[in-house]
């Protein structure tokens, strides 16, 4: 069965087209919704008729002072929609409006309550940790209040007993990462804007304009203008507070995100490829925000994002030229990861995320030449690992800043770092006060990280992949290995990071993509370099985007 473009709406599997659908089509849809499933391809469907919810601020009302300016562009008008008092809908024009929120009691106090499973760094191993309580029988959601969260399903453990009831079972079983969040709510935001002389306050605002452009910035001057296409959303979120939501066409989409992912400068085939992969991308990841009833964010948790306000010739053009263009492997839409600086390999993805491994990434020595033999001298060999990151010539990502780098810390400041990360995580090691030894306890055939063991006052704190990048501040990436920092006295005082790249490493370098553009590579070529076995294919009703508990 066919999943994939979809409108996470209410919960409801819905499909944002700009035509009506075929007859024959709403009988398929019919019967997938019943069944549950996450969505489904059309045989009408084209690129530029599908449209994407951005979230392009995510918490607004975080902060009593948060306020967004929202104009027309020179000769054209806003239109505000939102529900009156007596439940009708109801709408005005201006030329702009600010909107903030304010503080509205509630007629009487509100408990509001979460059963939070798992807490993850990244929503890729927060989806694997997700399917795991599915497997037993548990009902879950996917939330991001800051950290990616797993929560029972707020609508199935509805009462405070259910979710109690869950959590005891839970606890008795031995599961550690489980908790109740619970909060008394008094008073909550709502969203007040005024508009000749009249305070309006409501719950939700529609903004559109006769031209599809809306400039919006923070604060009631205009600071950090992005222009936006389409249409405007200030909705609920799970947290409490509002999201600014953007309904735009996926081509106009990427012509926001292009420029800010490649960079002005790069060579034309290598925008083309990351066109390429930044359409497929989203439309493979548009369930990341379903409890928030939009799509994606706006920024590196999935890809950069700013309007229109600083588009690229050589972007636009490469959008048209692929213009519906995905990435597949067995006509399934591919995890379309990618980063700036892989550090002279790419790592598979279970080096980084816990979930099952995709055969189109892999661990690839990044450059067009022969300059390491992986079969012969793989990373997880502490030896090997060292010497390959003291190559530095030969590479696709050669002379760039992050390509190598040596970051030294004290331990103070490293435990700073680590202890801040347990506070955040909830760790039962978080009440240390000194580290008094790492080491890298394993280490995968790319030569990635995978645990790292940090010996506290308090016991041993075990970091697994891309865990040791969010728990410690110097390494830029996990290909990296640890240099001990002694004094005169030959006490250990602290550790140098020796390593390689920027970011997860999965899939294309970004900069490796540069180089190979230079050396006379097309966009296709580049893709087949870091995907292998994939295809270029239109969006067709042939075309999977989706499918949970996929084998890759």
């Amino acid at each position: 069965m066919h999943q994939g473009r979809l409108s996470l709406g209410t919960g409801i599997v819905t499909i944002q087209m700009k035509k009506p659908l075929h007859h024959g089509f709403r009988a398929v849809l019919a019967t997938f919704c019943i069944l549950g499933l996450t969505g489904v391809s059309s045989p009408e469907a084209k690129s530029e008729e599908l449209d994407l919810k951005i979230g392009v601020m995510q918490r607004f009302g975080d902060e009593p002072t948060d306020q967004l300016l929202l104009k027309a562009t020179p000769g054209d008008r806003l239109t505000v929609r939102y529900m009156g008092g007596d439940m009708q809908p109801k709408s005005l024009q201006t030329d702009s409006i600010t909107v903030e929120t304010v503080m509205q009691a509630l007629p009487a106090p509100v408990l509001e309550e979460r059963l939070v499973l798992s807490s993850h760094g990244t929503f890729e191993t927060a989806e694997d940790d997700a399917d795991q309580w599915r497997k037993q029988g548990i009902e879950v959601e996917i939330a991001q209040p800051e950290r990616w969260e797993v929560w029972a399903k707020r609508d199935v453990y509805s009462t405070p007993l259910l979710r109690r009831l869950l959590l005891q079972s839970l606890q008795s079983q031995g599961v550690a990462t489980a908790r109740l969040d619970t909060e008394i709510v008094q008073q909550v935001p709502r969203v007040s804007f005024v508009v000749d002389g009249y305070r309006y306050t409501r719950s939700q605002l529609d903004i559109s304009s006769d031209k599809n452009l809306v400039q919006v910035s923070t604060g009631k001057q205009d600071r950090n203008p992005h222009l936006y296409p389409g249409s405007l959303r200030l909705q609920q979120n799970a947290y409490g507070t509002y999201t600014l939501v953007n309904q735009v066409p996926i081509e106009s989409y990427l012509r926001g995100v292009i420029p800010h992912e490649i960079g002005t400068g790069a060579p034309y085939a290598a925008i083309e490829a990351q066109t390429i992969l930044a359409r497929t991308y989203a439309l493979r990841n548009v369930r990341r925000f379903a409890v928030d009833n939009y799509q994606l964010c706006a920024d590196t948790h999935c890809q950069v994002y700013r309007g229109l306000g600083d588009t690229l010739p050589a972007a636009d053009r490469a959008i048209a030229a692929t213009a519906g263009k995905v990435l597949t492997y067995n006509n399934e839409l591919v995890d379309a990861l990618y980063s700036s600086t892989t550090g002279g390999i790419t790592a598979p993805f279970s080096d980084v995320w816990n979930g099952a491994e995709r055969p189109y990434l892999q661990a690839i020595i990044d450059s067009p030449n022969a300059v390491w033999n992986l079969a012969q001298k793989p990373l997880g060999s502490e030896k090997n690992f060292r010497d390959f990151i003291n190559l530095k010539q030969g590479f696709n990502e050669t002379g760039r800043d992050a390509f190598r780098w040596r970051r030294q810390e004290t331990l103070e400041k490293t435990a700073e770092h680590l202890k801040l990360y347990l506070t955040r995580t909830r760790h039962p090691l978080a009440n240390f006060t000194k580290i008094t030894q790492m080491q890298v306890m394993e280490r995968s055939p790319a030569g990635r990280v995978l645990n790292l063991a940090v010996q506290t006052d308090k016991g041993v704190v075990e970091l697994t992949k891309n865990e040791v990048r969010s728990a410690l501040g110097p390494p830029r990436s996990t290909l990296f290995y640890l240099e001990p920092v002694y004094d005169a006295n030959k006490v250990l005082t602290g550790y140098a990071f020796v390593g390689g790249g920027f970011g997860h490493g999965v899939g294309m370098s970004q900069y490796g993509a540069h180089n190979l553009a230079k050396l006379g590579w097309t966009g296709a070529q580049i893709i087949d370099f870091y995907y292998p076995g994939t295809t270029i294919q239109p969006i067709s009703d042939a075309v999977v985007f989706w499918r949970q508990n996929s084998p890759f």
